[in-house]
């Protein structure tokens, strides 16, 4: 037994070094010789032919949507501007430019003036999406428009921000001059690249009077798509600038059209949630809030979540509630809500110095997303959840010593404290002001009180609402109410073939009789 046990022990040792390779890294698969140094370029050039057959296939979608007057054609093009973006280049603009502006040389020289000259290569075919009577025609409106936005988001993705702002002030004028519904999917989306690039460079007070302009007349064409864009716009470039009162007053006299899509309604909830924190209605902007990320995409969008979910947060702590837990425990949510979270333990516990010391250490980072002003809010509800907590914990305690407790400067200030804090209906207690000390009343019990009662309603109505717009976002195939209903030609043919057959029973009936 024993000679075998040596046996496997010294086959195991002579295994081990074979295996080593196996589970480290291969160095030597990294490096490619030069005869694979060709091949790496072959994919990149396939990348710009398929780059380019995708934008072939969206002007198609495009002048199939003019052709047929179907907006959702176009909405295909659009919803791919993400992942087509993504792998623009020089190459690919300058061809996409130089194949379709065949009949429009103006255009096609302010265009191709961005663009860097692509390098010769030889035996590379040309791209000629429109060849003849199609390349003498004019160009659809609605495929300049989708192929300048190409070069806009491309200039912007790259940083060129004032090439793009020439080019985009160049599109808008186009699209001001044109009243097509097919055009109206396309401008929304140059709305919104158009605002991004002054976004960019420091310019949003210039492009506002033209957002209000366009406004105006998305909403006199009923086109939802532009009036849902420009509203979210026109919300962005107040709060850029802290003009709550003007963000206001534009959600108050405007109507937000129920056809948008999802992420514009995400957009527009936020914005009212922010502008609704600040004028201290924390109630509304928590369910503003809350349907905003029930709005916003599930798998994606994850730096909108983490926006949104930093200001729910506070507001909610505003509201005297402590946050769930799982909140700051998703993987996309951890790092980024890790200040809020010691923000939030610091409240739970009414400890002052702790929230102080989590203001100081991310005062920056709160200045940064926007939320500092409603922070400083929260010291207050530190200290009525410290006066809580000891209302909980002694039946008797002096002011002196919950003035220390809370680290306040004298027992004058924990005297004021403590009676707003009655006052206000945070703790059940009586001040003795002679002798100096606070008396707890004996706990109520809370079924007792309106507060279960409170509670389901807020409960319901938010199951209710949830129904609500579920039934609203609903949607069903055109056209289908009548798929079952007969047409009048067969309604004819049914009455004539009834009538026959009254008339062969009428005449069985009298044949059966002598």
């Amino acid at each position: 037994m024993k000679e075998t046990t040596a046996k496997r022990r010294e086959k195991q040792r002579e295994a081990k070094p074979e295996k080593q390779p196996e589970k480290g890294p291969e160095p030597q698969d990294v490096e490619m010789p030069e005869e694979d140094a060709s091949a790496a370029g072959k994919p990149h050039k396939e990348l710009d032919t398929l780059t380019l057959e995708d934008i072939k296939e969206h002007v198609k979608q495009i002048e199939k949507a003019v052709s047929g007057k179907e907006p959702r054609f176009v909405l295909r093009a659009l919803r791919a501007l993400p992942s087509t973006s993504s792998r623009l280049n020089p190459n690919v603009l300058h061809k996409a430019v130089s194949g379709f502006f065949t009949s429009h040389a103006e255009g096609r020289d302010f265009l191709l003036s961005f663009l860097e000259e692509p390098m010769d290569t030889e035996g590379e075919v040309p791209f000629r999406p429109r060849t003849g009577k199609a390349a003498a025609a004019p160009l659809l409106p609605e495929v300049e428009a989708y192929l300048q936005l190409l070069l806009v988001v491309y200039l912007t993705n790259n940083k060129r921000y004032a090439e793009a702002q020439k080019v985009s002030d160049e599109l808008l004028q186009k699209i001001s001059s044109q009243n097509r519904r097919a055009l109206d999917l396309v401008a929304a989306k140059c709305y919104y690249y158009h605002s991004r690039v002054y976004e960019f460079l420091s310019k949003l007070d210039i492009v506002r009077s033209f957002l209000h302009a366009r406004l105006r007349t998305a909403t006199l064409r009923h086109d939802a798509d532009g009036q849902a864009t420009l509203l979210n716009l026109l919300l962005r470039n107040y709060l850029q600038y802290s003009l709550y009162d003007q963000a206001e007053k534009l959600v108050s006299k405007s109507v937000f059209p129920e056809l948008a899509n999802n992420n514009e309604w995400a957009r527009y909830l936020y914005y009212t949630g922010r502008i609704k924190a600040i004028q201290l209605e924390y109630s509304e902007a928590r369910r503003t809030l809350t349907n905003a990320l029930r709005k916003a995409p599930q798998h994606t969008a994850v730096g909108f979540k983490q926006t949104v979910h930093k200001l729910l947060i506070v507001v909610e702590l505003l509201l005297g509630e402590i946050p769930d837990r799982l909140q700051f425990r998703q993987p996309s949510l951890k790092r980024s809500l890790m200040p809020y979270f010691l923000l939030t333990q610091a409240v739970r516990m009414g400890n002052l110095a702790k929230f102080n010391q989590a203001l100081e250490e991310f005062g920056e980072k709160f200045q940064t997303d926007g939320t500092y002003t409603l922070i400083i809010r929260l010291r207050h509800n530190v200290i009525k959840t410290g006066v809580r907590m000891i209302s909980l914990s002694y039946s008797r305690i002096s002011l002196a010593d919950i003035a220390q407790k809370l680290q306040l400067d004298s027992p004058e200030d924990a005297e004021f404290i403590v009676a707003k804090a009655i006052r206000d209906g945070v703790i059940e207690a009586s001040i003795n002001h002679e002798k100096g000390y606070v008396q707890s009343k004996e706990t109520i019990d809370i079924y007792g009180t309106r507060e279960p009662q409170l509670a389901f309603h807020q409960r319901i109505s938010f199951c209710l609402d949830i129904h609500n717009m579920s039934v609203k976002a609903m949607r069903f195939p055109p056209k289908s109410y009548n798929k079952d209903l007969e047409s009048a030609e067969e309604r004819r043919e049914r009455e004539q073939q009834d009538l026959e057959f009254a008339k062969e029973m009428a005449e069985d009936d009298d044949d059966s009789f002598p």
